[in-house]
């Protein structure tokens, strides 16, 4: 492992050291010139949201962009054209890692934890969409080398620089809605269900096809796939879930402070054991199904009450008498006390109300978590030695991890108990066998 020294060392030292630093106007004092210094960024895939997160970073200096389609990246590379061009991420990060201090992965979930833990076992800071990754071993694995490695990281689900997310955890933590034993989460967009393509057509020229696979085992190329059907497919993505999972199960999340679990020593008694029920329309080898429900069963976390999550995509959706009069809505979130209801009805949590609205009307908490210059923009600010992100992957890892959790509940059809501390599934063997995915040679964590 190659020594982090020079600028990048101070870099990581003061946003992980907690420093809180401030950009300093005067370059002459302590410090001044790194902190107000821009962050030399790669970028690892540059279409579509992986183009949007570039433009949310270019207020730094964009040195190296890595992606397979020539076609897709086109208008990122038009835009930086002094950035150095690579197809594959790993010669990318085997030239530039001593010219570069920062990652953003934006590549399908497949390749996000390969992309992710090899650039922050090179001490780079790391950006990487939700959900973190495809596995419940990836999730960890991203989680740990990141604590191990004193990156600063940032998961991409935006709303959690919103202050409706924000809002809405603070109520939770402050009491609002009383003890919080129940939360409802649903949003209202299902996959196919399906078996995959049968035909082969050929792969476009403009795209690397074995580069995209990256760690997967070979299938042939169809557009169903690529560049944006993916998601829908077991081989590649994580379905409705694990996509906007993260985004919709945010606030509650933490509102119920469930990290904790994963923040238990190993060994612990009694073991954190979370338990998971999954139900679903079909299960498919190939696709994601239709429509699913997943509880979620947690035990006391400190000073928390036990506490039961459900999930519901696709059709099935919590019973209206939770939201005490309101009728229920496409997609939403409530997390239910004894006093009263925190819901959202926004997929990214970025807005939310205390409900009965008549009984507090008028009603108003302190604000004790610090309010976000922008998703994208925390992230930088913390890789400069400024306050750590809200989303970083010691958060994203296991929320990503609580839903890859429901997939396997699902396909397996029958309750497992999981000890997030050990990252081990004590009733089923068959549901262990599922917490990871062999790779193709050439490619490895």
């Amino acid at each position: 492992m190659r020594t982090r020294t020079g600028r990048r060392a101070f870099l990581g030292t003061a946003a992980l050291g907690g420093l809180g630093l401030t950009f300093l106007r005067d370059a002459g004092l302590a410090f001044g010139a790194q902190a107000n210094e821009k962050l030399n960024i790669g970028i690892i895939g540059a279409g579509g949201q992986g183009e949007g997160n570039t433009n949310n970073v270019a207020s730094e200096n964009i040195a190296a962009i890595a992606d397979v389609d020539d076609e897709r990246c086109a208008n990122t590379l038009r835009r930086f054209p002094n950035a150095k061009k690579f197809t594959d991420f790993r010669k990318m990060l085997d030239d530039m890692q001593a010219k570069i201090d920062a990652v953003v992965v934006s590549t399908p979930d497949h390749t996000h934890a390969v992309a992710a833990v090899a650039a922050m076992k090179l001490g780079l800071h790391c950006y990487c969409e939700k959900p973190l990754n495809r596995t419940v071993l990836e999730a960890r694995a991203m989680r740990t080398t990141a604590l191990a490695q004193k990156v600063v990281t940032q998961m991409g689900n935006q709303g959690s620089a919103s202050e409706g997310l924000r809002r809405g955890v603070e109520l939770a933590w402050g009491g609002a809605a009383g003890a919080i034993k129940e939360a409802h989460v649903w949003f209202g967009g299902g996959n196919s269900g399906t078996g995959a393509p049968k035909d082969t057509p050929p792969v476009p020229p403009t795209l690397k096809w074995d580069l995209w696979l990256g760690p997967v085992t070979p299938k042939p190329y169809h557009p169903a796939y690529a560049p944006a059907g993916w998601r829908n497919w077991r081989h590649f993505g994580t379905g409705s879930m694990g996509d906007f999972g993260c985004h919709s199960i945010n606030m509650a999340f933490r509102a119920l402070k469930l990290d904790m679990l994963w923040n238990a020593p190993a060994g612990s008694a009694p073991a954190p054991v979370i338990r998971i029920e999954g139900e679903a329309s079909e299960i498919n080898p190939d696709s994601y199904p239709r429509w699913c429900k997943v509880v979620y069963r947690f035990p006391a976390r400190g000073d928390l009450p036990p506490a039961q999550l459900s999930w519901y995509n696709g059709g099935p959706r919590p019973p209206e008498a939770i939201l005490a009069g309101r009728a229920l809505s496409e997609h939403g979130s409530a997390i239910v006390g004894e006093k009263g209801v925190i819901f959202t009805d926004c997929p990214w949590n970025t807005r939310c109300v205390l409900l009965p609205e008549k009984q507090f009307e008028g009603f108003d908490a302190p604000r004790t978590i610090p309010r976000s210059p922008g998703h994208h923009a925390e992230w930088i600010r913390a890789c400069k030695g400024g306050p750590k992100p809200f989303s970083p992957f010691e958060v994203g890892g296991p929320m990503t991890e609580l839903l890859l959790l429901g997939h396997i509940a699902m396909i397996v059809r029958q309750p497992i108990e999981y000890d997030p501390a050990s990252g081990s599934i004590a009733n089923s063997p068959e549901a262990s066998k599922l917490l990871h995915r062999e790779y193709r040679q050439g490619w490895a964590l």
